[in-house]
């Protein structure tokens, strides 16, 4: 009788030869490059080529250099020191839980247009409400012109009452909501606020408010860093996805390849990877 004819099935490397699999293997590799690219743009993002230079916040600038009337404060001008000339409105509400030099107390703030726009001001620190309502008694008889150097800091953002609290009353420095309670209503005014160096003849029973320069922000956004590893992990994972996949075929061919010897009688060796 003749010898069992012998067999072999296809390895792994043959496998993966093939026209199908190396087509999914240029499949993988596009996929693997979209991530690599979306990686590359990650990176790109979270390091700031041209930061802001260190105490450029310090530098006082005429406030139409930073911001208009409308615009959000963009982040590295956020506690940027401006100089304006405008015009005395008054419209004097007190914001409560205001600390200052580690006191809680309240803030002073006003309505300054500056060019038509309105602009609220923070003007001075009470150390409680009576202070607070006695220094707006004497700053309520001012008017015209006023010359202001302070720092522009972004809204605060609304806050409503909390239980037994009056809805007039305030807990944040917002210019929305101070323009909610303004008798006099503008037609153009600025999202951010100022917080002002302290104006001439002020109030007794009042201080200046404590507003240290902004902590400097990292030129690395850790944020997108992350993101750009987690791409090049996606890229990693399309070979592996094409790499599990044909493992996969290679080994049910193999179960199939010596499923149909032994039926057969014949003798059938399956290679390894």
């Amino acid at each position: 009788m003749p010898a069992a004819e012998t067999r072999f099935a296809p390895t792994l490397r043959e496998v993966m030869l093939r026209p199908w699999w190396i087509g999914m293997l240029f499949v993988a590799l596009a996929v693997a490059g979209v991530f690599a690219w979306l990686g590359q743009w990650q990176l790109s993002s979270a390091i700031d080529t041209s930061p802001t230079p260190v105490g450029a916040t310090e530098e006082v600038r005429p406030i139409d250099e930073v911001l208009a009337p409308g615009d959000l404060l963009a982040e590295p001008m956020v506690g940027q020191r401006v100089s304006l000339e405008g015009e005395w409105i008054g419209d004097l509400l007190i914001v409560s839980s205001r600390v200052n030099g580690g006191v809680e107390g309240y803030w002073i703030t006003a309505q300054v247009r500056v060019d038509g726009a309105a602009l609220a001001v923070a003007l001075a620190w009470a150390p409680t409400r009576d202070a607070a309502e006695a220094a707006i008694a004497d700053l309520s008889t001012r008017s015209g012109p006023i010359d202001l150097v302070g720092r522009l800091v972004s809204d605060e953002g609304r806050q409503p009452p909390g239980p037994g609290e009056s809805v007039e009353e305030m807990t944040r420095m917002s210019p929305v909501m101070l323009l909610g309670q303004w008798q006099d209503v503008p037609q153009e005014m600025y999202r951010a606020y100022l917080v002002a160096d302290p104006i001439p003849d002020l109030p007794a029973g009042v201080d200046a408010i404590d507003s240290p320069p902004p902590h400097e922000l990292s030129s690395v956004n850790w944020l997108n860093i992350f993101y750009a590893i987690e791409w090049v992990v996606f890229a990693a994972f399309a070979f592996y996805m094409w790499y599990r996949l044909a493992r996969d075929a290679w080994e049910r061919e193999g179960e199939e390849f010596a499923e149909r010897a032994a039926v057969d009688g014949g003798e059938t060796q399956v290679h390894g990877d």
